[in-house]
């Protein structure tokens, strides 16, 4: 399997705003905005920790799958580009991650002071 498969997934998510409410779960989810999008994600890192700690790495696997979807679904509701996600790791991945958290830590300290 590519990497580019959660792009693709991106793409079939886009897609299914326009499909029928009736027969997409993806579109149902669109439709009741970010905020439920955004509980559903919520609900799918929390199996994820769970199959992580306690379940079988086939539960993991499943769990993870389900996340990243989610993940998707909430970037969609929110008009966000996966390329625009993929944009801030890859600017990321120039620094440690030791460095880059700092450096996020330090920003973070700026608007709150700001």
């Amino acid at each position: 399997m590519s990497d580019e498969v959660l792009l693709r997934l991106a793409e079939t998510i886009r897609a299914r705003r326009t499909a029928g409410a009736d027969k997409s779960y993806t579109r149902q989810l669109l439709d009741a905005g970010p905020e439920r999008c955004a509980k559903k994600l919520g609900e799918e890192a929390v199996e994820t920790v769970i199959a992580g700690v306690s379940e079988s790495d086939d539960a993991l696997r499943a769990e993870a799958a389900d996340l990243l979807y989610h993940l998707l679904v909430l970037l969609e509701a929110r008009g966000i580009a996966l390329s625009d996600v993929l944009a801030v790791l890859e600017g990321r991945s120039a620094q440690s991650g030791l460095a880059e958290k700092a450096a996020r830590n330090s920003g973070e300290a700026g608007k709150a002071s700001g």
